[in-house]
């Protein structure tokens, strides 16, 4: 053999070795791919109910309304991975920055999804109660650790009055606690699923800069329904964009009227207590899962339009929503056959 083809075999050995290790040398980005699919209607991996309401009975269901979620790889990317999911549709590769801020450890980022995704489970339950019209008033929208309301006082707890004061408003409560002084005993009227108590909350320091004191809750008006509502899947999916779904699942559940009518439906968007539907990110990878689990039909926010037009895939039908009373009637108009509004 010349030193001519050993010199090119052996620099194309050095290349190839090189360009390998170079393919698994770990890269600042991370992988998103279609999510799991879960029907709120239904149960979770470990055979446990999404949605469980207490004290009333619920409706039979028969269709699907699921939520949607975005995987996102865990472990470091390496430079081969990432140019594979360049290569593939139904991947997203993004700058790890984007997921993982600079600063925050994967574990606080996603102890701060799990705290978006409770959020979002309570603000599903107040817009359902709203859009199934309950009783609307000033409530307890959350209860502060370390205070005197802790394990006397819950959400969505009807405040009536604080020492035979009317708490009809969040003003009119501040000024009743403006003239209190921590540590004392406050007498405080609520209805709680339909009932009416009074319960005594020992008053906590006021917050910074502020007088009197306080109960030791936020506040919202808020509406009320005579029954309970536990929502799962806490442990298992993080972020705001199932509060749609569970709105809606809840709706189902008790509700006058058949929003699935047997259909396999699932959708995505953040909703607030007053039932607006919010943009989320990764809609085109959360219609390519809704569409693998058997999904025929989309609700997607509307200000996610401009992100679903081109990535619909086939067979699905993506109805345009901006709040949680459009996907209501929307989904009756839709199943008569009605024209609805789409993406």
């Amino acid at each position: 053999m010349s030193r001519r083809v050993r010199t090119l075999l052996v620099g194309g050995i050095a290349f190839v070795v090189l360009f390998l290790v170079a393919m698994l040398v770990p890269v600042p980005y991370v992988i998103l791919s279609p999510g799991p699919t879960l029907n709120t209607l239904g149960a979770d991996a470990s055979g446990a109910q999404i949605i469980v309401i207490k004290g009333r009975d619920t409706n039979k269901t028969t269709g699907n309304l699921n939520l949607t979620t975005v995987g996102i790889s865990r472990q470091r990317v390496t430079a081969f991975q990432a140019l594979r999911g360049w290569l593939q549709t139904d991947r997203v590769v993004v700058p790890r920055y984007s997921i993982y801020p600079p600063g925050q450890s994967q574990e606080q980022v996603d102890k701060a999804d799990t705290e978006q995704f409770v959020d979002s489970q309570s603000s599903a339950s107040a817009a359902a109660f709203c859009e199934l019209g309950y009783p609307k008033g000033l409530g307890v929208v959350g209860v502060l650790d370390h205070t005197g309301a802790k394990d006397v006082l819950r959400p969505f707890d009807q405040l009536i009055s604080v020492d035979a004061q009317p708490a009809s408003s969040q003003d009119v409560l501040a000024a009743i606690l403006a003239t209190r002084t921590p540590g004392e005993r406050a007498s405080v009227v609520i209805v709680r699923l339909g009932e009416r108590k009074t319960v005594s909350v020992t008053l906590s320091d006021p917050a910074s800069g502020a007088k009197g004191a306080r109960l030791g809750i936020t506040v919202g008006v808020e509406c009320f329904a005579p029954f309970e509502v536990d929502l799962g899947l806490a442990d298992q999916i993080g972020g705001p964009s199932a509060g749609l779904m569970f709105a809606l699942g809840i709706i189902e559940k008790v509700g006058p009227t058949d929003l699935t009518k047997g259909k396999f439906i699932a959708g995505t968007g953040a909703i607030t207590p007053e039932g607006v539907v919010r943009p989320i990110g990764g809609i085109a990878l959360k219609m390519v899962a809704a569409r693998r689990a058997g999904a025929s039909v989309f609700l997607a926010p509307q200000d996610n339009c401009a992100d679903v037009r081109g990535t619909i895939p086939g067979g699905l039908d993506v109805i345009k929503i901006g709040s949680l009373h459009d996907a209501v009637t929307d989904l009756a108009a839709y199943n008569d056959g009605k024209a609805v509004p789409h993406c």
